[in-house]
């Protein structure tokens, strides 16, 4: 038996409002530097995976995890472990 398909990724403008929360300025134009695979994006491209349990960013060109965003009452936990760096525009 094959399994569901999961739920299709939305681009990384839905990424945008948890980012909010960390990054200062527009959060789909941070650069990010995958430390998988070493592209260097926007987030805008990136694919992003929305659930109860929090936001999941992809890289565009390897799919490995660049960034989770957790919404929680006490305040948004952030882990970019899947990034080398993160660049955001002034």
């Amino acid at each position: 038996m094959t399994p569901a398909p999961g739920p299709a990724p939305l681009d990384g403008n839905a990424a945008a409002g948890p980012l909010s929360a960390v990054l200062t300025g527009d959060a789909t134009l941070a650069v990010a530097c995958c430390s998988g695979c070493g592209v260097a994006a926007v987030l805008a491209t990136a694919s992003v995976f929305r659930s109860a349990m929090g936001t999941v960013v992809r890289c565009s060109r390897c799919a490995g995890v660049l960034v989770v965003v957790v919404e929680r009452p006490g305040g948004t936990v952030v882990s970019a472990h899947g990034c080398s760096w993160i660049r955001v525009r002034a």
